[in-house]
């Protein structure tokens, strides 16, 4: 199998994570340190009738919230490009096996993710939450997942189904904007989930939902059911960027 990723992107964003995390941290910790602060003051005043001061505390307040939202953008960054293995390393592991008519896109498509093959054009949209997830009531659920982790470790599940959905429309105009009849392959999405500490109940989701030590398989069966020839991919295969 080929990869083309965009390493340079990965790295940025890597750094962004580490950078916003730091900041967040020490935002917070001041907003802290100005709240006990004040809280010492009071105390310690000689007045029958303390009153603290608004305005610092104000800053406490701004510093706290901009601290919380500042540790929700390093989690995005951080989950996805700062973990020891990581989710494009985590997709290029669960395909090792492909041969080299497969070429898998990282970063460097219409979708972050893209797989393309002898079993077609396949949007991958991972997750990486843990839990247990399922699918009940037109939607994803996550649960088994401790508050504070999904405070400080890990974002929510959020909607897998509308964001795979979402992909799926950006690669479907790329193509149809760069392709027109060109091509009559049409490309599916994958849900895939990263987490081994995840348990999937998914059987009803819209689109295929699986763990990702089973994508290759996942794959491979859908080379037998419906392959794809080169003459099919070659005009996709153009308007991407090349192996190197």
């Amino acid at each position: 199998m080929k990869i083309v990723i965009d390493q340079k992107k990965v790295n940025r964003n890597r750094k962004i994570g580490q950078y916003t995390s730091l900041a967040a941290l020490v935002v917070l910790l001041g907003g802290f340190v100005i709240a006990i602060s004040q809280i010492l003051t009071t105390f310690n005043t000689q007045s029958t009738a303390p009153v603290l001061d608004e305005r610092m505390l104000m800053y406490s307040y701004l510093a706290m919230f901009l601290g919380l939202a500042l540790t929700q953008v390093s989690l995005y960054f951080g989950n996805r490009w700062g973990r020891k293995i990581t989710i494009d390393q985590a997709i290029s592991n669960s395909l090792k096996g492909l041969d080299d008519r497969y070429t898998l896109y990282h970063y460097t498509a219409p979708v972050p993710h893209l797989l393309v093959g002898p079993a077609g054009v396949w949007v991958i949209t991972p997750m990486y939450q843990a839990g247990t997830i399922t699918y009940e009531g037109n939607r994803f659920r996550q649960s088994g997942v401790r508050f504070f982790s999904r405070l400080f470790g890990q974002e929510g599940i959020g909607r897998p189904d509308l964001e795979a959905r979402a992909y799926l429309e950006d690669l479907i105009r790329f193509m149809q904007k760069r392709l027109g009849d060109a091509t009559t392959v049409e490309p599916g999405v994958v849900i895939v989930f990263t987490n081994e500490k995840a348990s999937l109940q998914a059987e009803n989701s819209p689109y295929p939902a699986l763990m990702a030590d089973k994508l290759k398989d996942f794959i491979r069966r859908k080379a037998k059911e419906q392959p794809a020839t080169a003459d099919d991919l070659q005009p996709l295969l153009a308007e991407l960027p090349q192996p190197e």
